[in-house]
């Protein structure tokens, strides 16, 4: 079995070194361990600095194009290496890689295809409360909205099988945590949490992401432009329904007062306004048969491109 350790990095070169020493070399249940760092444009020596503690592959882009390129570069990179299990972590040295084994083992075991670190949040004293609460709220969101038990959907700490890395596409240009997740739940593939030791950052912010704010913003488009991917339908024929049960409501009681009390007088305006309510109704009934076919038609081309 052959497991490859990615590093997304940018402008790391005060913590890469600590992170890359740190990786265990050997791992029960792997055969072959390499690291691969996907350099995003750095400006300092995170490159050089990778390639003098022992990295086994370094790739760099020419410029900075942020996280989720960067991470989807190195997974595929992996992937062309011949990987069989991919554990994602970042360069900040947050995480304790000495933890690797352990979100390791549930795939070794069998029972998941692709491992959450949950970095207990909740429990964080140095994490700012905007970005903690932010996490809290888009892993709710996403437990809401698919029915799985992710705990901590922003944790870059993972690791997942081959399968996954083929089977999830990533289009969001801002990260990849949450879109990943939600791909692999509608692939039927088995997400699992495991809890990890989260550090407080001893070099300033994070290099990737950079304002909680925005990073809140976008990763809830990011969610529910992924979910729309794969339930346009039912939650376009939630929203329509809506639409044509008030407009038939109206319509209802515009014909009680005509047919049963005989004087539709002083009603005609609620009939209009209902008969707008169901055409709205209808009207997005049709955007989510639309949506559903280019939904479908985007799950072929993820088919044919493996």
């Amino acid at each position: 079995m052959k497991l490859i350790i990615t590093i997304p990095a940018y402008n790391e070169e005060k913590t890469i070194a600590d992170v890359i020493r740190s990786i265990p070399r050997r791992i029960k249940g792997v055969d072959r361990l390499e690291i691969l760092l996907y350099d995003d444009g750095s400006s300092d020596r995170t490159s050089d600095v990778a390639r003098a503690n022992g990295v086994d592959h370094i790739l760099k882009h020419k410029r900075n194009f942020g996280l989720a390129q960067t991470f989807k570069d190195a997974v595929s990179e992996a992937l062309k290496l011949g990987a069989d299990v991919i554990v994602n972590t970042d360069a900040d040295n947050q995480y304790d890689q000495k933890e690797i084994a352990l979100i390791l083992e549930p795939i070794l075991k069998g029972e998941a295809d692709m491992v959450i670190g949950d970095r207990q949040i909740e429990k964080l004293a140095h994490m700012p409360k905007s970005k903690k609460y932010g996490n809290i709220l888009g892993s709710a969101m996403i437990r809401f909205l698919t029915g799985t038990n992710v705990v901590d959907a922003s944790s870059g700490f993972r690791a997942f099988t081959r399968e996954v890395a083929e089977k999830t596409y990533i289009s969001s240009g801002h990260t990849y945590t949450h879109e990943m997740i939600i791909s692999a739940h509608y692939k039927n593939l088995v997400t699992k949490n495991v809890p990890v030791t989260f550090r407080k950052r001893t070099t300033g912010g994070s290099r990737l992401i950079s304002g909680v704010l925005s990073h809140i913003g976008k990763s809830g488009a990011t969610i529910v432009r992924t979910i729309l991917l794969y339930q346009a339908l039912p939650f376009f024929s939630f929203i329509g329904g809506l639409f044509i049960l008030g407009g038939t409501i109206g319509v209802v009681r515009f014909l009680y007062f005509a047919l049963v009390m005989g004087d539709p007088s002083g009603h005609v305006q609620s009939l209009v306004i209902s008969s707008i309510l169901v055409g709205i109704g209808f009207n997005i009934l049709v955007i989510g048969f639309i949506a559903d076919m280019i939904s479908y038609n985007r799950r072929l081309i993820e088919e044919m491109r493996k």
